[in-house]
C-alpha cells in the first residue's frame, strides 16, 4: 500500500482543514520545502498536493507549488482547481506525475474522459461524499449524484486511482468512514486511495487488509506529528503475516 504525504497549501502556508472547511484552516508554522525534502527522506514513493486557493477559486499558490514539483524528490499528485483541459495540460507539462479532478468530472464528465485518454494513468478521480452525495467546488456544493452511480459512470476510463473522502468522518468517526470508503473499493476495478481515514499508525495496518484499496492519503496526523511517516511507510510496506486456515 502506498502512503501519500500530504500537503495542503493556502495564501502560501501548509495548512490542514477540519471537514472542508475553508474558512478554518489549522495553520502548520512549518517550512513547505524542508517539508517536503522529509517526505522524500523517510522514503515515500509519492506526495499528495493540495491548493486550496484553486479549489475555492480565490487566486492559488501556483509559484510554491511549482517549486514543490520541481524539488520534492518524488513524483507529486496534485489536486485543486483543475476545471479545464488547459489548466490540466499545462500543469502536466510542469511535470507533475498526476491531476486529481473531481468538480469537472460532476460536470463535464464527457470531457474528463477524453482527457483521461489522452493522459492514461495520470488522471486521478475525486470523490468527495456528504451526506450520501458527491460535493463539487471544493467541498462547498452538494450535487444530485450518487457516489456510487458516480464511480460506475468512469469504470472503462484508464484512471490512475480514485481518492476517496468522506466529509462526513473527517474527523470523529474512523469507522464509519472506512465502512464507506471500503464500500466504494468494492464497486470498482480501479484502485482506491483512502483519505481522511488514518489518524494513527494502526488506522494505516488496519486499511491494508481492505480489498481494493491500495493507498492512503495523511496530511494532519503527520503536521501535529501523531503518526510518524517512516513508521507508517514500515507498516504499510510489511507484508501482511500469513493466517492459518481452519480445518
Amino acid at each position: 500500500m502506498i502512503i501519500y504525504p500530504t500537503m495542503e497549501l493556502h495564501n502560501g502556508k501548509v495548512v490542514s482543514l477540519r471537514r472542508g472547511r475553508l474558512k478554518e484552516p489549522n495553520v502548520w508554522h512549518v517550512d513547505p520545502i524542508e517539508t517536503v525534502h522529509g517526505f522524500a527522506e523517510a522514503g515515500a514513493e509519492w506526495m499528495h498536493l493540495t491548493d486550496i486557493n484553486a479549489l475555492a477559486g480565490n487566486g492559488n499558490n501556483n509559484t510554491l507549488s511549482e517549486r514543490i514539483i520541481r524539488e520534492a524528490g518524488i513524483p507529486v499528485q496534485f489536486g485543486g482547481g483543475f476545471r479545464s483541459r488547459d489548466v490540466v495540460e499545462q500543469w502536466i507539462d510542469k511535470g507533475v506525475g498526476r491531476v486529481v479532478i473531481g468538480t469537472m468530472a460532476a460536470y463535464d464528465p464527457a470531457l474528463l474522459k477524453e482527457i483521461v485518454k489522452r493522459y492514461p494513468d495520470q488522471i486521478v478521480l475525486a470523490v468527495d461524499i456528504y451526506e450520501g452525495s458527491v460535493m463539487t467546488e471544493g467541498w462547498r456544493k452538494k450535487s444530485a449524484l450518487n457516489p456510487d452511480i458516480f464511480i460506475r459512470a468512469f469504470e472503462d476510463c484508464p484512471l490512475a486511482g480514485i481518492v476517496v473522502t468522506d466529509i462526513d468522518a473527517d474527523i470523529e468517526d474512523g469507522e464509519a468512514s472506512l465502512g464507506l470508503i471500503s464500500h466504494l473499493a468494492s464497486l470498482s476495478r480501479h484502485h482506491v486511495i483512502a483519505r481522511g481515514t488514518v489518524h494513527t499508525v494502526d488506522d494505516v495496518s488496519r486499511l491494508k487488509y481492505v480489498p481494493n484499496i491500495s493507498g492512503t492519503l495523511i496530511g494532519r496526523a503527520l503536521m501535529s506529528q501523531n503518526v510518524d511517516l517512516k513508521e507508517a511507510l514500515s507498516v504499510a510496506q510489511a507484508e501482511p503475516h500469513p493466517v492459518t486456515p481452519l480445518i
